[in-house]
């Protein structure tokens, strides 16, 4: 299951959206860390723009998966 790094961060205090969309190192960060808690690994989609918050998602592991 794909969840997007927005709704992952949800129940973050914060959330993402501290420099208006922009992935800065610390927005990374917490989704990094906030993804890793769930047992999913931060992504960028395909064709995203690396600078955007809303382009990265967290993907489940494959062990999680099955």
């Amino acid at each position: 299951m794909i969840l997007s790094a927005t709704l992952a961060l949800a129940g973050c205090a914060g959330g993402v959206h501290s420099a208006g969309g922009y992935a800065t190192y610390d927005d990374l960060k917490r989704a990094t860390d906030a993804c890793a808690a769930r047992g999913g690994r931060l992504t960028l989609v395909r064709g995203g723009d690396a600078r955007d918050i809303q382009d990265y998602t967290c993907d489940k592991t494959k062990a999680e998966a099955q």
